[in-house]
């Protein structure tokens, strides 16, 4: 992992920051919707990269039952 850690106090969660780029206008429409749920970005941002990582891995876990129904149905 790169970045530098963040958290000073015992038990507090590390934190890595990283640098990543992107269009202005996007990034003021993030800022937009963290004000308006009074959140910061990165806790924005944070929540939107765990939902991405949820549905890819229930994506990729309902990909694998799929195959391996069609595998047993073909050697069935």
């Amino acid at each position: 992992m790169s970045g530098k850690s963040i958290g000073k106090n015992k038990g507090e969660l590390k934190m890595a920051r990283v640098l990543i780029s992107m269009p202005e206008k996007f990034l003021d429409e993030i800022d937009s919707v963290a004000n308006n749920e009074n959140r910061t970005r990165s806790e924005l941002i944070r929540e939107a990269l765990r939902t991405y990582m949820y549905r890819n891995q229930v994506r990729n876990s309902s990909k694998s039952v799929s195959n391996a129904e069609l595998l047993d149905a073909l050697l069935g």
